[in-house]
């Protein structure tokens, strides 16, 4: 029988080194997003053998929502401890954010169905051209960051001197768009939780500081052994700009070192979906909702 915990810090190294076996490239297989939304749906997670496996215990409609587990090991094994999991608690197996190359081994195995979960896909760039923003196509980007220039602000890497600002600036954005919004207080314990476990997490990120205060920051990690991911990015809209010039700024932190940038999904929000595909990403991490029959 699988027996779900909370998370904690003390976790890392175990489940980073099954998520370094598995190598995706989804923005659920990092520890610090599985640590910092953990409040969200209620996530739990076990070990099976050589497997991590997080599971949301407390989604809307009641769906135990596993995700693909991550290690190394027999797979039917561990499919069968989810599936045992499930069946005594009276459900059907789900499995969420299942990308391709899963969903081909489980159609191979498994009598299952499955739907896209597209608002769920992760936009993924070359770190190379958002770092240079080259072309025709960055035009645009390209123009912000002349606009942004006029604020002449200072951008570094960020360091603990800048923690309680960018926490600050970040519930501040909160108060502005989404107060009493479910999600937004899941961001706010999100953010809380990056940077109380900033250096612990191994993340790292910039801040850009014009007129004597702070007007963004962005904040990631490693994700694999190519791939990097973005999980905050915040900007003052009332600094032109701002919000190219972090974004710019991070990558070319990043570039040398990866050769993409995962800033992950647009949760279907309109503007947001825009605002992604405004830096044509390379690839899309497809992802599917698997139930089994």
């Amino acid at each position: 029988m699988l027996e779900f915990r909370d998370i904690t810090i003390a976790d890392r190294p175990w489940i980073t080194a099954c998520l370094q076996k598995s190598d995706y490239r989804g923005c659920e297989y990092s520890f610090a997003n599985n640590m910092a939304w953990r409040r969200q749906h209620g996530s739990k997670i076990a070990r099976f053998r050589d497997f991590y496996l997080c599971c949301a215990l407390n989604t809307e409609d009641g769906t135990l929502s596993f995700c693909f587990p991550a290690g190394e090991g027999d797979l039917r094994e561990v499919i069968a401890a989810m599936q045992q999991f499930s069946a005594e608690l009276g459900k059907p197996l789900h499995i969420w954010n299942v990308q391709p190359e899963q969903l081909a081994w489980l159609q191979g195995e498994y009598r299952i169905t499955a739907e896209p979960e597209r608002d769920s896909w992760d936009y993924l760039y070359e770190s190379e051209a958002l770092s240079r923003l080259a072309g025709r196509r960055f035009h645009q980007k390209r123009n912000f960051l002349h606009r942004f220039a006029q604020y002449h602000a200072e951008i570094t890497p960020m360091t603990e001197q800048d923690f309680d600002d960018c926490i600050t600036f970040g519930a501040l954005r909160y108060n502005e768009k989404l107060e009493g919004d479910a999600s937004g207080i899941s961001e706010q314990f999100a953010i809380d939780t990056y940077f109380r476990y900033f250096h612990e997490l191994e993340l790292e990120g910039v801040v850009l500081r014009a007129e004597g205060k702070l007007v963004a920051f962005a904040v990631g990690e490693p994700l694999s052994s190519d791939t990097f991911c973005v999980h905050i990015e915040k900007a003052d809209t009332s600094y032109q700009g701002a919000y190219a010039a972090v974004n710019q700024a991070f990558a070319e932190r990043i570039a040398p070192r990866f050769r993409y940038i995962n800033r992950e999904e647009d949760l279907g929000l309109e503007g947001l979906r825009k605002a992604k595909m405004s830096y044509h990403p390379v690839m899309m991490q497809e992802k599917y909702h698997v139930t089994f029959l």
